[in-house]
């Protein structure tokens, strides 16, 4: 298992974007349909725009119609942490990159039947996207 990122506020903001920055570290959200939420068949895998850590894998992403980038499931079971988030008047379950505690979006119970019947609606500021990985 790697060990936790931790850097400090200016650290993380020389390293990212402002947008980047308010995303991923102070839990914010990009608006719908300005990022990458299409889909498309290249192959590769979605890091984590902080530490670089593989997140998600171009095959599990889909269309849900939401505007940010949906995934079926994480790469893998230790790649995401879940949290509860009772921000905003609503109880949903937000997703955490599981090395640095980037804030990458939320987890909603109505994706794909066919496959996980999860929605990872992920902010595409969160992530970088390296192709035939």
């Amino acid at each position: 298992m790697r060990k936790k990122v931790e850097k400090s506020d200016a650290e993380w903001q020389s390293q990212l974007t402002p947008e980047q920055y308010r995303v991923t570290r102070e839990k914010g959200t990009e608006r719908p349909f300005t990022g990458d939420h299409e889909v498309s068949d290249q192959q590769g895998i979605y890091h984590c725009v902080c530490c670089h850590a593989p997140l998600f894998e171009n095959e599990h992403k889909f269309d849900s119609g939401c505007g940010w980038p949906s995934f079926d499931r994480p790469l893998g079971s230790g790649s995401v942490e879940e949290q509860d988030d009772a921000s905003h008047g609503m109880q949903r379950t937000e997703v955490v990159c599981s090395h640095c505690n980037a804030h990458l979006g939320h987890v909603f119970p109505d994706g794909p039947r066919e496959t996980t019947g999860l929605r990872y609606c992920i902010n595409s500021v969160a992530l970088d996207f390296h192709p035939d990985e």
